[in-house]
């Protein structure tokens, strides 16, 4: 039993940080109401990301956090930085509406 533990822990730490935000982003999903089947960053503007539903908003800066981490971080979701995050990508979008959503993310947040 002790080296199942000890497996299951070895196991956890080992799983990329980009791998915990997309189950999150997942989990999300599977529990959101159906809005949108498919949410192409690449595509939407500014302005479909702030008339978009709170579930949608949260599914995309979770994967955004993922995204523009470093393959080196701890699997961690810092609440705090989602938040900030979040309020830089609506002022920028807010002045910028039908500037890409992707060219926005990438003029704020840096891919290490």
């Amino acid at each position: 039993m002790i080296f199942k533990g000890a497996m299951r822990a070895a196991a956890t730490t080992a799983i990329h940080p980009a791998v915990m935000v997309a189950v999150l982003a997942a989990v999300l999903t599977w529990s959101a109401p159906a809005k949108a089947s498919e949410i192409n960053l690449f595509t939407w503007t500014c302005k479909q990301f702030q008339s978009a539903s709170k579930d949608e908003i949260t599914l995309i800066l979770a994967w955004l956090d993922g995204y523009y981490r470093a393959e080196d971080d701890p699997p961690v979701v810092d609440t705090n930085q989602l938040d900030a995050n979040a309020k830089k990508l609506n002022a920028y979008c807010a002045a910028h509406p039908d500037t890409k959503l992707i060219t926005a993310a990438d003029s704020l947040f840096e891919r290490e």
